[in-house]
């Protein structure tokens, strides 16, 4: 196994990882927020774009690349 392969699984791993931690901490926040199911619904929306926009972008690059 090469570096650049460890590394590109090594950030896929941890990236997934990392997401959904994120998700585990916007949950959490919910409800010790008391947001209900259209705050829970709104918070996932929100700050899930960032990660939907991350796939995107990662996606477009890899097209762009072939």
């Amino acid at each position: 196994m090469t570096e650049a392969v460890f590394a590109q699984l090594s950030m896929m791993v941890l990236l997934t990882a990392l997401i959904t931690w994120m998700g585990f901490i916007v949950w959490d926040l919910s409800k010790k927020s008391k947001a209900g199911r259209f705050g829970t619904f709104a918070l996932f929306t929100i700050l899930g774009a960032g990660v939907v926009g991350f796939i995107i972008k990662t996606v477009l690059v890899e097209i762009m690349q072939i």
